[in-house]
């Protein structure tokens, strides 16, 4: 059975870092491209980062030079570190396979508010 579980959100100050940890259950992250999303309040959810099976990443502009997906395989975990968080950052943040999502998990909220 298929389950993603975000974790690591919070409440930081804004210019202030994160790192979320996306644990995969029942597939294998590193056979996939796996992406990072998020959603804010009245908006929909949109694409952030993702990280290919060969391990390229590529970013949203939103995100290029603050963020940085990664993988540990032994894991079976993908994680974003998140740098110099803005308000504007504020969401719930996803992991999802990007190549035919799966169920969506809970998600992490990441509030950024000084």
């Amino acid at each position: 059975q298929v389950q993603l579980v975000e974790s690591g959100g919070g409440l930081v100050q804004p210019g202030g870092s994160l790192r979320l940890s996306c644990e995969a259950f029942g597939f294998i992250v590193s056979h996939n491209t796996m992406g990072w999303y998020r959603q804010s309040p009245g908006k929909q959810r949109e694409w952030v980062a993702l990280i290919t099976g060969g391990s390229t990443t590529k970013y949203a502009d939103s995100a290029k030079g603050r963020f940085t997906i990664s993988r540990d395989n032994a894991k079976n975990t993908v994680y974003l570190q998140m740098n110099s968080l803005k308000p504007e950052d504020t969401a719930v943040y996803y992991c999802n396979r990007v190549d035919g999502n799966y169920n969506w998990g809970q998600g992490t909220q990441v509030t950024v508010s000084s």
